[in-house]
């Protein structure tokens, strides 16, 4: 309790008189004022605020953290709408019905005293709120899969449920990425192609550039065999590589309307800028709430308890053995809460000889976990440069499984990879001597490093190969043009197979192993064997590590292969459906369930690690390795970056004056400077605010402890005016 509830306390319970009201408590007086000190001076709230006064300084008298119980809650509230009738609907307040009616009443009294003018806004206020409440409600109904997803929440859970949503989050994501790709790029080009509006193409302007840069052979094996088409379907080449799906396509300098010229190369450089910012936007925005609950989460372990015993239920839960699934799942939690608490224990008892070998074995067993990842890598490397210096064969020279396999072999190591390390890392943190929480934390820490860093790893061989020439010259065109002459279009083919076979494993593994795995479990139950290996566990975690990968492959395609946004979406809604029935007939529900707030929080969470890692390669390839000369609309530039400068320099003087001094050290300096000060100003207020939580959380046990020593002084009190009565 702080000192404005102390201040707020009647007078006898500041003053050293006695506290008697005999009329109030028809008990003896004698009994209170037999002592010469106030008897609710030894409540435990005084003491703490007396102990308080010797150690702290005074605080000013609008400190205080309750409010004096002057008047009800329903006069502040009346006083308050009468004097201002521009206050929010009362159906936010907790109030019954008769008294929100008859304040309600209140309301439509004074109306009336009101001007025609203030009337009429008052009323075209609500008119406007019931309309967007009303087509808020509609759009829920056009919710997509809303049916199905609530489905699954009333049959498994929030848990389960948030990764479905989380799913329907990233379809909508690529859809919207999609249609800013087709505005800026696609549109332009097909309107003018098919004679829909009247313009024509800019073509590239001819430059001092080698002959020898510019040559861009198409491979074209001439369609001898049937399975050519397979294979260019699923690796992107042949007639694909010559359709708008790749970077390749758009060898224009621009689209000629009637009254302006659309510029192609920077509307193409922006569509890329434009799809990253709102995405980081988006999912920063979901990220919020969910940030805000983690924030202001008790870290008390008592309250722990508290909320997983009172307040832990699933009340979206009707289904059976999902309710004997959520009572073992809290089991499992209270479970896992004794035993972090045993192991904080075990180290706030650990000698320092017993310090030194637990970490020295950390540090031996992070050394393994690096050269496994290291061991990835090289792997990935290895495979990417054998496919690269192998794919240039004739398709006609190979068999047509040869091809796919050095095709597909950097997809297929990083499969293997992203399969065996995840297993690895699992025995290695049983031996760390970690909590359980913390185990699960680490765990897929390492699991979305690893997944996500293998794509930037066949990025970053790529771009090394591309820049690299062995025994060739580079000096002439900037890049190796002999083995990539539009290196754009072949990292665009890399991050295509990546998506096709990613989808391929999915329905693979749904359809050969956990179909058959689930017909093994239900008809041949008796088997040991069987019995060990169990139901497919539906792993959100891993499930959601796996969408993820593939929106990081999406984001980091869609500049190399614009149309790769439009399968991204496509995928993630077969994958919905997949999953979905995957779930509803051969998985079981995994254990180890997650809430719904700290679902949302750690997808979100784990989806802006992978654009960061997104953005990193391609803010390189654009600004530090040479574009093609023979494809592509940066055919004119050094590098993809130079476009803007460009297009700054045919702005007026004024205005490049001001883009100039925007992005100068001289403003650069003082902006991060007040950017500083800002986040410094709002990191206080939320250790203000956190201060706050603290404070309140004393009150309400000191205010609990007053009245567990209020209950017991009056049950003394009765106990001793009784013992008097029977003495009499």
């Amino acid at each position: 309790m702080s000192e404005a509830g102390a201040r707020a306390l009647p007078p006898a319970r500041r003053s050293g008189q006695p506290f008697a009201h005999p009329e109030s408590l028809s008990l003896d007086s004698s009994f209170f004022s037999s002592p010469p000190v106030n008897f609710l001076q030894e409540l435990p709230s005084y003491r703490s605020i007396a102990r308080r006064r010797t150690t702290i300084p005074s605080r000013d008298k609008q400190s205080g953290t309750l409010l004096k119980p002057t008047d009800s809650y329903s006069s502040q509230l009346e006083g308050r709408i009468t004097e201002n009738l521009n206050s929010q609907s009362i159906r936010k307040y907790a109030l019954n019905i008769s008294e929100k009616r008859r304040l309600r009443n209140i309301q439509e009294t004074q109306m009336k005293y009101l001007s025609e003018w203030d009337q009429w806004k008052r009323y075209s206020s609500k008119s406007w709120k019931r309309f967007i409440g009303k087509a808020r409600e509609m759009t829920t109904h056009l919710e997509l899969w809303r049916k199905d997803i609530r489905s699954i929440e009333g049959k498994f859970g929030t848990g389960i449920q948030s990764y479905f949503s989380f799913l329907r989050f990233l379809v909508l994501l690529n859809l919207v990425i999609f249609l800013i790709i087709f505005m800026l790029v696609l549109l332009p080009v097909l309107l003018t192609k098919y004679n829909i509006t009247n313009s024509t193409f800019v073509l590239i302007p001819s430059k001092d550039t080698d002959v020898q840069c510019t040559v861009y052979p198409i491979s074209s094996s001439g369609l001898i065999y049937f399975y050519s088409y397979v294979i260019d379907l699923l690796s992107g080449t042949g007639f694909l590589e010559e359709t708008c799906l790749f970077y390749g396509h758009y060898t224009i300098d621009g689209v000629k309307f009637q009254n302006f010229t659309y510029d192609l190369p920077l509307a193409y450089l922006l569509s890329t800028i434009a799809y990253l910012a709102l995405s980081l936007l988006w999912i920063v925005k979901r990220s919020v709430e969910g940030f805000k609950i983690n924030l202001i989460r008790s870290e008390e372990h008592f309250q722990s308890y508290c909320n997983k015993i009172f307040a832990g239920w699933d009340f979206c839960i009707t289904n059976r053995s999902m309710a004997d699934l959520k009572h073992s799942s809290l089991r499992y939690e209270l479970r896992a809460d004794l035993e972090e608490e045993r192991i904080r224990q075990k180290i706030a008892e650990r000698t320092s000889e017993e310090t030194i070998r637990i970490y020295s074995l950390r540090l031996f067993l992070n050394c393994i976990v690096l050269a496994v990842l290291a061991a990835c890598f090289y792997a990935i490397y290895r495979a990417t440069i054998f496919s690269q210096e192998h794919m240039k064969k004739e398709i006609d020279k190979m068999v047509f499984g040869e091809n796919l396999l050095i095709l597909y072999l950097p997809s297929i190591v990083i499969t293997l990879a992203n399969f065996i390390t995840p297993m690895i890392f699992a025995k290695i943190i049983h031996y760390e001597d970690y909590s359980p929480g913390f185990e699960i934390r680490l765990t897929i820490l390492r699991c979305v490093f690893m997944r996500l860093a293998t794509i930037c790893v066949l990025v970053f061989t790529l771009g090394s190969k591309i820049t690299s020439c062995d025994n060739y010259s580079c000096e002439l065109c900037g890049y190796n043009q002999k083995l990539y002459p539009c290196w754009e279009t072949q990292v665009g083919q890399e991050m295509y197979k990546l998506m096709i076979f990613d989808l391929i494993i999915i329905l693979a593994v749904t359809l050969f192993v956990d179909f058959p795995r689930k017909l093994l479990v239900t008809y041949c139950s008796s088997w040991k064997l069987i019995q060990c290996w169990g139901q497919q566990e539906f792993a959100i975690p891993d499930n959601v590590l796996g969408i993820v990968y593939g929106q990081t492959i999406c984001w980091i395609g869609a500049f190399f292969s614009p149309l790769l946004p439009a399968i991204a979406t496509l995928k993630f809604i077969i994958i919905f459906y997949v999953k979905e029935v995957s779930l509803l007939y051969t998985c079981r529900p995994s254990p180890r369930q997650f809430r719904a707030s700290n679902s949302n929080f750690f997808f979100l969470l784990v989806l802006l690690i992978g654009l960061c890692l997104a953005i990193i390669p391609l803010t390189i390839s654009m600004a530090r390795i040479p574009s093609s000369k023979a494809c592509g609309p940066f055919t004119n530039f050094n590098t993809t970056w130079e476009v803007v400068p460009k297009t700054v320099s045919t702005f007026p003087s004024s205005l490049q004056s001001l883009v100039y001094g925007v992005t100068s050290e001289a403003f650069a300096v003082p902006f991060f400077m007040i950017i500083c000060l800002i986040m410094f100003y709002f990191i206080a207020l939320a250790g203000a605010h956190k201060r706050v939580v603290v404070q309140l959380r004393e009150q309400l046990s000191l205010e609990s402890r007053d009245k567990r020593y209020l209950i017991q002084k009056l049950t003394e009190a009765q106990r001793d005016m009784k013992n008097r009565l029977d003495y009499q």
